[in-house]
Formats: structure tokens, C-alpha cells, sequence
């Protein structure tokens, strides 16, 4: 493999990120050092009183974190226990808090006489009906690259769809894979490296629809939190990202209460309540379909695209501090598609379900201590299959006319099953400055794999092992595994001082299926420079295991049966960050961060070994003048090896308006990110698939009146990189026929059209050309009108959205077409655009009752 300088020059360039940061961090230091609380300058000379208290949910008196309270241009934000402390003039106070997510609040304080230190501010959620699109503010003892969003922003943000993942791809960091998909790349690491946590239990498939929409319902998700790095030592198993959903309770001390939506997508309805008979608790019950197929089927016979998700969840209170929380939520997913055309003929079908159930019971131990206990049961069952035959324009011979194409024959059929038992312990102490936390996890899981091909493989695959029909596919993959794995974390949250926070732990994993026991310490730690300034830092070890449960997400097939599996390891990744935010004005935030990641013993497909690529050529009978057609590259195959290793490396800027007052009229957030993705592997240095360079995006809103809204996403980025064709080559096929008459119907032979003359294909070489060629710019913008007749408080809202407003044709891929050369005795190859996201016009609708 190649040498370990390469990979060090991104230290250098880690090393001029956080020299940046640190200058800005410097630059940042104010003239004098100011005590907390902070006496603002404008009333350092009169009588001040200090005024603190907590910021509570109003229906469930459960405290806000990260709200912003201001008195003037004084302003606080609060807590993870939701407290907060400002310094104010004596007299009357005017008092606003916002929060992402609920209702903003305006009230009036007297401090005159005496400081007030018990003030409690009740907040009224907004379940979906607000006015700003905003980002929440972040607790004060985050990490870097954490990101909190509430639902109300994927309802609002322009081309989401009500889609939590496509929210996320506007934020630094974070790259969608495709333009039509769900599946995102984070800092240099692959779709399979992101974890996805509801409620404490891991979800194995968190898309519908083919990644058109989420998993998750924003009407009934009490908030997103992101973690692009540097996330803490109670989650493991992942590289790269932590995605946190956290469902809400439904409405209690009501009568019944609900809301129904229209979207692009699907048709849903939530009903909530309090439990009957006096009982403390609340339940919830919302239901989401599609609803074009039903429409669609009246008209044709086909079975569209479709899915249905039912959801549950009940809370009950017995006594106070003590909590029993229920959760259930079935899903279907199938598509039946037949094609009968001039040019193609078959079947497309899916069939996808997700049974997911929890129980969780929190409670008050010894001392000023917290107990959470979940157990949970996920089943993830997917199968996807084709059987058809089309003409393939990327396959000819070169002879005028569509006769010359050849035909595909496409057999395949892929299925995935995870089932996972998990439970879950944590443990939670406060003391005076410190913050215990300590708990452990087990899953068990039973896991398989099936891969069948009988047709062509994918010609455009220039991996082997791709998960789209590679080459180095075996035609019969058949894999079960049933393994443990668990882990024991330890963390301390440390509030060292009045202006450092630190945060440490030890996390102890044991992989059942490699009998390994890993160990991985972390560090992060904000710094607060002034009352507008913070500096914060993290640094870590990150291992994740080998499993099927990741491969959903993955973009390759390996086979993880007992014998591939002998002498793996868990893929690991040396991760750091800094970043410094400042509060530039009030209610908006910039933040610069630099991350560095090294990543080592990655899994991937090894190559053909000698006797393999040798065994594989004889089976070519070739004429001699055509033998240096033979593909003689040696192919990756599914067999797994720790044979990877890369680095990622890159600087963020995110200015965002983080808590408008209740008079704003404009809101949102731009985000850039400058990154570079590197791989080491089968001997040489190259790109990452997903190695965006450059990315800029924008989500901003406009408040006209309180009735109108107008609002925006523009998204500009460099394009991915892509395995180009080298040129063609004559195309072989097996002799099924005997054509030969020599019997042996294994063989490969050059293909001849109708007149006897050569066939032939794409030709992507071998491993050295992978990812030499890049995709074009990507660029779109999305538009959304907002209309609520009776205003913030109504009960109904209609929008309409135009995706793609300006119908650019975006590159997702190249599809090279083969085309007749006069000139020569070979066809041309011309590549065109694929994938792209034509202008498409939507509308919607909301009721709250």
C-alpha cells in the first residue's frame, strides 16, 4: 500500500486551519476581562439588579434549553435545565424569549426594588404554524459541529419536502450524495459512517421512498440534533456523524387535539391527547401515506412507489419524577412496476417494511441522580429486484442506425434483513460543578445479506463491488450473521470555571463479530472569551464494526459470512475540531471551525488475487487478434479487507439569524464549507467519492406580512468526483448457445450483431482510474410562498413551492452512449447528463384543530 507521507500532508493543512482559528480567537479577546454576569456598558454607571430564572414548555413545564432571552441589548441564553442570568437597569424590564420552535414571548420584570432571581417564563410550542425559519441556538457546553434543529425549520426550509436530511445538506459539513436521494456525506466520511438515533435506539433505515423523504414525521419530532463531529462517548459504532431525534409527548392537559397536512409526497394526521381518568400522561397516534398512487392505480395497473407509516406513543406518569414512555411504529413500502416498450420489457419491484417498539422508564436515583432504562426491537426487511431487458445505447457495433445498439439483459435481486434486541442504561448525577454520566448498551443482532444476479452486470460501474451491479459481484450471495456487540461509557462534564467548560470520557466497545475490544477516549471544551464570544474545541477516537445493519447506507457489497470475516477489524477515526462563534449583533451568530480526520483500517473490497484475475481471463476465447480486447484489470470483489486508509480536512463558516425577536422579518442561515476527501488504497492516493471542495448554501425567509411569507434555498457546489471511460472495448458474453460447437457453454466470446460485426462496450479501465474525473458545478434554488389567513395563531396554512425554480440541469452522473463513427472502425462515445432534478412546481397545505 502506499506510504504514510502522502497522508500527512493534510496535517499541514490541519495545521494552518486551527493557526487560523486561533488568530481569530485572538483577534476576538476583548481590551478588559469582563466578570459574569456581564454589566453591559450603557448602565455600568446606574443601579443594576440581576435578574435569573428558568424558561419552561408551557404544556409540559419541561425546561427550553438554548433560548435566547433579552432585555434590551442585553441577552442570555439558557441552559441544558433551562436557567438563565442576566444584568439589567433597576425599574421596569421588558423581557422577550425566543426559541426555535415555539411562540416568542414578551413580558414585563420589575426589578426596581431588588434583584429577582425565581422568574419562571412558560413558552407555548409552535407545533408547525410559526412564522421564521431559524436555527436554534446551542447549549453552552456543545461540542463543535453540533447543530440543533427544531421541526419547524424542516417544515419551512424551500425544497426539503418535509424532509429532515435535505434540511441538513444546507448545513457546513454536510454533502448530499445525490440530488433525489436522502443519503448524506459528512466531513469526508460515506453515507454508511452516519448514525441515526430516535429516542435512544438506533434506526437501520431512517428513508422512505427511496430516499425522497425521511423516516421521520417533523409534526410529531420534538427536535433534530446534528453532530458533524466531536459527538460524546455515549454513542458509538459510526465514524462520522450522530443524528439525535427526540419524538415529543403528546398535548396533555387537553381535550383532543390534532393536526392533518398535504405535502408533495404524502398525506398525514396526527391526534393527541391527555390520558383519560386523571391519569398524568399524555398519547399521540399520527398516521402518513402517500396518496398519488391511489390515484394513479385507478387510471393504470401498474403499483407506484408507495408507503404507509403508523406511529404511536403514550407517556404515564405515576408518580412525579418517574416517567413510563411507550413508542410503536409500523411501516410498508412496495412498488410494482411492469414496462412494455418498443425498446423495453419487465418488472421493477419493492418491497421494504420497518417494524420498530420501545419502552423507556425514567426515573430519580440516589442522590441528585437520574436513571433512564430503554429497551427496544427493530426488524428492517428489504427486497428490491429487476428483471428486464432494454436497448442499451451504451453497447453497439459501429454500423449506422438504432440496429447497431445491443440489448441488456438485467436479472438481479438484492435483500437486506436486520433485526436488532437493544437495551440501553444511563446514568446521571449532578453535583456542584460536575455532571456524571455513565451507562452501557447491547444489541443483538441477526443480520443477511442476498445478492442474486443471472443477467449482464452494470457496464457504468467502475467499481467492482458497487451495490449497483459491479462487475466483481458474485452471481449467488447468500449471508446470514447473528452477533453482539455492546458498549460502557463514562463521561464527566466539568464547569471549571466561570468562563471554561470541559467535558471527558472513555467509551468501551466489544465487537462480537471481529472479538474485538476497543477502547476510545474524548475531549471537547468551550472557552468563553467574553459574553459574545466562545471558542470550543474537541478531539477523539471513533471505531466502527463491520455489520450489515450499515450496509442500507453503503454504496458496496461485502460479504460478511464467518469466513470473509476472519482477521477483520473495526474501521477507526482520529477526529479534531476548533471552532470560535461570535453573537456579531443581536440574534445572529457567525462561527468559523476547522475538523481534521484520519481515517485507518477502512473496509473495502480486495482485489482479485493472481490466480483469481488469471482464472476469470482463461475463461475469454478470444481470436488471437482480438486477445488485447480481454479486460485484464483485476476487478474489485466483495471480499472485505482493512485495507483503507484517507484523511479529511476542511474550514466552515455559518452565519446564522439564531434567534429573532418577535418582530423580525427576516431569518435564515448561509453556510460555506472549503473540504478535501482523501482515500488510500490499492496502492495509490485519490480522491474520495464524495470530496466536495466548495459548497455554499443559503435558507432565508421573509416576512411581508403577518399573513404572507416568502422564502428561499440557493445551493452552489463544486461537483463530486466520477470514474470517466478510458474508451471501448469489444463486449464478451457467455457462450450459452455453444455457438463454437466446442461445448463449453462458460465461455466468454466477442459478441457480433446481426451483420457480423463487432460489439462493443465501455471500458473503464481498472483501479487506477478511479474518481480522475469530476462532475460539473452544481447549482439550484428553491422558492416557497407561505400564506395563514388568521395569521401566526390561525389554524390553517397553504404554500406553494417551486423546486428548481430556474430548471437547471444538474450532472448527478454521466450515461455514456455509444454513437456511429464514419471515420472510424470503432463507435464514438458521447457522455450525457443523467440524474437530473427537472423544475417541479408543488403546493400544500396544514390544519390544526
Amino acid at each position: 500500500m502506499s506510504s504514510s507521507p502522502r497522508i500527512a500532508r493534510p496535517c499541514r493543512a490541519a495545521g494552518v486551519l486551527a493557526a487560523t482559528v486561533l488568530a481569530l480567537a485572538v483577534a476576538a479577546l476583548p481590551a478588559r476581562a469582563q466578570a459574569t454576569p456581564p454589566v453591559p456598558t450603557d448602565v455600568a454607571s446606574e443601579q443594576v439588579r440581576v435578574l435569573s430564572g428558568t424558561v419552561l414548555e408551557a404544556d409540559t413545564a419541561r425546561p427550553v434549553a438554548g433560548a435566547s432571552v433579552f432585555v434590551g441589548d442585553v441577552r442570555a441564553t439558557t441552559d441544558a435545565d433551562g436557567r438563565f442570568t442576566l444584568t439589567v437597569p433597576a425599574g421596569k424590564a421588558e423581557v422577550q424569549v425566543v426559541a426555535t420552535g415555539f411562540f416568542p414571548l414578551v413580558t414585563t420584570l420589575d426589578v426596581q426594588a431588588a434583584d429577582l432571581t425565581g422568574a419562571e417564563l412558560r413558552l407555548a410550542r409552535d407545533r408547525g404554524f410559526s412564522t421564521s425559519v431559524d436555527v436554534a441556538a446551542e447549549a453552552p457546553g456543545a461540542a463543535p459541529g453540533i447543530q440543533t434543529l427544531q421541526p419547524v425549520q424542516v417544515l419551512r426550509t424551500p425544497g426539503a419536502l418535509d424532509n429532515v436530511f435535505r434540511t441538513l445538506q444546507t448545513l457546513p459539513g454536510v454533502a448530499a450524495t445525490d440530488e433525489f436521494g436522502s443519503r448524506i456525506a459528512v466531513r469526508g466520511g460515506s453515507p454508511d459512517q452516519n448514525l441515526t438515533m430516535m429516542d435512544g435506539v438506533e434506526i437501520h433505515d431512517p428513508y422512505r421512498l427511496f430516499g425522497l423523504t425521511s423516516a421521520f414525521n417533523p409534526e410529531i419530532i420534538q427536535r433534530f440534533e446534528l453532530a458533524t463531529g466531536g459527538f460524546s462517548v455515549k454513542y458509538g459504532d459510526r465514524l462520522s456523524s450522530l443524528l439525535l431525534v427526540e419524538n415529543r409527548d403528546g398535548t396533555s392537559g387537553k381535550g383532543l387535539t390534532g393536526s392533518a397536512t398535504l405535502s408533495l409526497t404524502d398525506a398525514n394526521v396526527v391526534f393527541e391527547g391527555g390520558l383519560p381518568g386523571g391519569a398524568t400522561g399524555s398519547w399521540l397516534v399520527t398516521a402518513r401515506r402517500t396518496y398519488y398512487d391511489v390515484v394513479a392505480e385507478r387510471i393504470t395497473d401498474q403499483e407506484f412507489p408507495a408507503f404507509a407509516d403508523l406511529q404511536a406513543r403514550g407517556t404515564w406518569e405515576p408518580a412525579k419524577g418517574r416517567k413510563l414512555t411507550a413508542f410503536v411504529l409500523r411501516s410498508r413500502q412496495g412498488a410494482a412496476l411492469s414496462i412494455d416498450e418498443d425498446d423495453a420489457r419487465g418488472e421493477v419491484n419493492d418491497d421494504t417494511d420497518n417494524d420498530l417498539a420501545w419502552l423507556r422508564w425514567d426515573m430519580p436515583v440516589v442522590g441528585r441522580g437520574r436513571s433512564r432504562t430503554i429497551v427496544g426491537y427493530s426488524d428492517t426487511r428489504s427486497r428490491f429486484g429487476v428483471d428486464a431487458a432494454f436497448e442499451t445505447n451504451g453497447r453497439r457495433s459501429n454500423a449506422p442506425g438504432d440496429d447497431a445498439f445491443g440489448t441488456a439483459d438485467i436479472r438481479f435481486e438484492r435483500a437486506l434483513r436486520v433485526r436488532d434486541w437493544s437495551g440501553r442504561q444511563e446514568f446521571t448525577w449532578s453535583f456542584a460543578t460536575h455532571v456524571i454520566e455513565a451507562g452501557g448498551e447491547l444489541h443483538r443482532l441477526r443480520t443477511g445479506q442476498e445478492f442474486v444476479i443471472e443477467g449482464d452486470r452494470n457496464p457504468n460501474a467502475g467499481n467492482g463491488s458497487s451495490v449497483q451491479g459491479g462487475a466483481g459481484l458474485p452471481d449467488l450471495l447468500l449471508s446470514d450473521v447473528t452477533t453482539t456487540r455492546g458498549g460502557l461509557w463514562l463521561q464527566d462534564r466539568w464547569q471549571a470555571g466561570t468562563r471554561v467548560s470541559l467535558e471527558g470520557g472513555l467509551r468501551l466497545d466489544r465487537v462480537g463479530l471481529t472479538q474485538e475490544t476497543l477502547l476510545s477516549p474524548r475531549l471537547s471544551s468551550v472557552f468563553t472569551i467574553s459574553p459574545t464570544t466562545r471558542v470550543r474545541g474537541a478531539v477523539g477516537q471513533y471505531t466502527q464494526s463491520p455489520g450489515y445493519e450499515k450496509a442500507a447506507q453503503s454504496d458496496y457489497v461485502l460479504d460478511f459470512t464467518n469466513e470473509a470475516v476472519r482477521g477483520l477489524r473495526s474501521e477507526r477515526a482520529l477526529q479534531a475540531a476548533a471552532s470560535i462563534e461570535r453573537d456579531v449583533a443581536r440574534g445572529v451568530l457567525l462561527r468559523v471551525e476547522g475538523y481534521y480526520k484520519r481515517f485507518s483500517d477502512l473496509l473495502l473490497g480486495r482485489l482479485e488475487s493472481e490466480a483469481e484475475r488469471l482464472a476469470r481471463i482463461a475463461r475469454y476465447d478470444y481470436p488471437a487478434d482480438l486477445r488485447g480486447e480481454i479486460p485484464t484489470d483485476a476487478l474489485i470483489t466483495t471480499v472485505p479487507t482493512n485495507d483503507g486508509r484517507g484523511a479529511a480536512w476542511g474550514m466552515e463558516v455559518y452565519l446564522a439569524r439564531i434567534a429573532a425577536t418577535a418582530d423580525a422579518k427576516v431569518n435564515g442561515w448561509v453556510s460555506y464549507t472549503w473540504g478535501r476527501g482523501e482515500r488510500d488504497s490499492y496502492g495509490r492516493l485519490y480522491p474520495f467519492e464524495y470530496d466536495r471542495r466548495h459548497a455554499l448554501s443559503t435558507v432565508a425567509s421573509y416576512q411581508f406580512t403577518r399573513n404572507w411569507q416568502v422564502a428561499a434555498t440557493v445551493r452552489l457546489a463544486s461537483g463530486f468526483p466520477r470514474t470517466a471511460p478510458l474508451g471501448v472495448q469489444v463486449y464478451g458474453s457467455e457462450d450459452l448457445l455453444d455457438l463454437d460447437g466446442d461445448g463449453n457453454v462458460s465461455e466468454i466470446r466477442p459478441t457480433y450483431d446481426a451483420n457480423g460485426l463487432l460489439v462493443y462496450g465501455v471500458n473503464f479501465g481498472g483501479v487506477d482510474n478511479l474518481n480522475q474525473a469530476r462532475l460539473p458545478m452544481f447549482a439550484r434554488a428553491d422558492l416557497r410562498v407561505t400564506w395563514k389567513p388568521r395569521g401566526p395563531s390561525g389554524r390553517w396554512e397553504f404554500y406553494a413551492e417551486v423546486i428548481n425554480l430556474l430548471d437547471r440541469q444538474n450532472v448527478g452522473a454521466y450515461d455514456p452512449r455509444l454513437a456511429y463513427n464514419p471515420a472510424g472502425d470503432r463507435p464514438l462515445i458521447i457522455e450525457e447528463p443523467d440524474q437530473a432534478v427537472p423544475r417541479l412546481p408543488t403546493a400544500g397545505v396544514r390544519f390544526r384543530f
